[in-house]
């Protein structure tokens, strides 16, 4: 049988209480540490906003496409921006594209809507150039006569379906492009795509901005197929080399831009809330990036496609404004709400 250990001396307890009082300071030290390190992440998580990586260095390319504001400019320098859209029952979306497009930093907005949309528009803001044109005979004509005034065009904001302006908005399509101009297709002018893919064809100055369901129609009409919701960039990628490297910029939970050579991702933080009118901030605020970014020239855009770098702004300035007005009004929120926040959001992401 073996024999039982017998009692400890001083010596062994005086080391074993060495030996507990190493551990424990051990334990505690271990312990503080990884308190530390979760207090550190948590600030870094929850209060860091800048973005990082490939999302910082997009926007300083937008960031020099940005124009000075200096003395020496004459009115309209910055940017001519014409809307094409607003019917009887759309009024809103066309001076929306229209507004933002000058509080972003556009001198003139001019409107092209129907006879019946045009006081209506007008009553929204004095700001705002409005030709009541697009239901008439003569729209191409009375439209195609304001052109040398113009840098970029927004096609689609409240355009509704009636087929004599459907028909008359293919014509300006046709002649916005022979004369060189950058376009932005969204809403129902994107309709008229998917009825006629061609008017945009192999023009690379065309920037389209689908929604998920606009996305999916123009696919179907494209390719013949329906959209792999298992690889958005591939089919991103797919569209876009099908209708000749046409920009496209897929607005969704992240918003994905591809010129069909590449693809730029924006998912700066925006909010859940999803108001009528903020595609129609999005276009305005693209037609006058638009232009600065074919005006800035290779040296400012790094050699990156001008469409690309003026897509990613227009897609973080609109998730920032989402961003800012929600904190203020959260279910609340309108589209009047974001337009209030371009200023700050614009000076926040690419002057501060």
């Amino acid at each position: 049988m073996a024999a039982r250990p017998g009692p400890w001396g001083a010596a062994e307890v005086r080391a074993a209480a060495l030996r507990g009082a190493a551990v424990a300071l051990v334990s505690f030290a271990a312990g503080l540490c990884c308190l530390r390190t979760e207090v550190l992440y948590r600030a870094f998580t929850f209060h860091s906003h800048r973005p990082a990586g490939s999302m910082e260095r997009n926007l300083q390319l937008v960031r020099n496409i940005v124009p000075p504001l200096t003395a020496e400019k004459h009115k309209g320098e910055d940017g001519k921006i014409g809307v094409v859209g607003g019917c009887r029952e759309y009024t809103g979306a066309p001076y929306f594209a229209a507004i933002a497009s000058l509080k972003v930093g556009a001198d003139l907005s001019h409107v092209f809507c129907t006879m019946d949309a045009a006081p209506v528009i007008k009553s929204y803001s004095p700001n705002i150039i409005v030709h009541p044109v697009l239901d008439k005979n003569t729209a191409v004509e009375e439209v195609q006569k304001w052109f040398p005034a113009l840098h970029a065009m927004v096609i689609g904001p409240g355009l509704g379906r009636d087929e004599k302006v459907l028909q008359n908005t293919k014509d300006i399509i046709r002649e916005c492009r022979a004369q060189g101009m950058p376009l932005v297709i969204d809403a129902d002018g994107l309709w008229v795509v998917v009825q006629e893919p061609s008017l945009i064809q192999g023009y690379t100055k065309a920037i389209l901005t689908p929604n998920v369901v606009e996305f999916g129609r123009l696919y179907q009409a494209v390719l013949q197929g329906p959209v792999d919701v298992k690889d958005y960039q591939g089919t991103l990628l797919q569209l876009s080399q099908a209708l000749g490297n046409v920009t496209i910029v897929q607005k969704g939970q992240k918003d994905l831009i591809s010129d069909g050579a590449t693809v730029l991702v924006c998912s700066l933080e925006g909010s859940g809330r999803r108001c009528g009118g903020q595609g129609d901030l999005l276009s305005g605020s693209l037609g006058v990036l638009a232009h600065w970014a074919f005006s800035a020239g290779k040296d400012k855009t790094n050699g990156l496609n001008p469409t690309l770098i003026a897509s990613f702004g227009a897609c973080a300035l609109t998730r920032q404004c989402n961003h800012q007005a929600f904190q203020k009004h959260h279910r609340s929120m309108t589209t009047s709400d974001m337009i209030a926040e371009i200023a700050t959001a614009f000076h926040k992401l690419f002057e501060s």
